[in-house]
């Protein structure tokens, strides 16, 4: 095991412990505001098996919903293929929009989608989240450039839309420690999904 897969689960540890039971799989952002975002581009998305993820547009108006949000989930269609299905991307800001893009490739990445699904919010779950947010963030810093500027409004948007949505102050702190802690500390997101591969025993599949 190399040292990048060794220190993952230190990382992790106390961002499991206090994120609240409310968080779920998908990333979610909510904005207020009538006025729409353009729609990004979504990033190119592999599994750890070498299938292309596609993405596919599932929005739809929820009844009685204030405000919107903006959802992404990693899963396979019904005919087995690796998807995302984006919802309401126009709702969050373009980038929260690209790191929930990544952050439901990294499901796939990482080998969580064709993995047994663990126990909702429990704490192998909530690891997986934060392994997630830690790669959809070092993709942006490698792939996109994000320089502190750049981090600092994906982390922005991650507290506003975490704040409308009734998360408490230390899980908005948590998350957003996190992040900052991969982008800041972390090499490429490559060799660290390479650890997580390692780790679960899936590496070269």
């Amino acid at each position: 095991m190399t040292n990048s897969a060794k220190s993952i689960l230190q990382i992790f540890v106390v961002a499991i412990l206090i994120i609240p039971a409310f968080l779920t799989s998908s990333v979610m952002a909510a904005e207020e505001t009538e006025a729409d975002y353009k729609v990004t581009t979504p990033p190119k998305c592999e599994n750890n098996k070498g299938e292309k993820v596609s993405y596919i547009a599932v929005d739809r108006a929820r009844k009685g919903q204030s405000p919107r949000l903006a959802a992404g989930m990693a899963n396979r269609d019904k005919e087995g293929k690796p998807v995302i299905y984006r919802s309401n991307f126009s709702a969050a800001p373009p980038e929260f929009q690209k790191f929930i893009d990544r952050h439901e490739c990294a499901h796939h990445q990482t080998g969580d989608v064709d993995r047994p699904h663990p126990p909702r919010n429990g704490p192998e779950h909530l690891m997986n989240e934060s392994i997630s947010d830690c790669i959809a963030i070092l993709r942006l810093r490698d792939e996109e450039g994000y320089d502190k500027k750049g981090f600092d409004k994906v982390a922005a948007a991650m507290r506003n839309d975490m704040q409308k949505m009734g998360f408490p102050e230390i899980s908005m702190k948590s998350r957003v420690s996190n992040i900052k802690n991969c982008f800041e500390k972390y090499g490429p997101a490559d060799e660290f999904i390479a650890g997580i591969l390692e780790r679960r025993g899936l590496l070269d599949r």
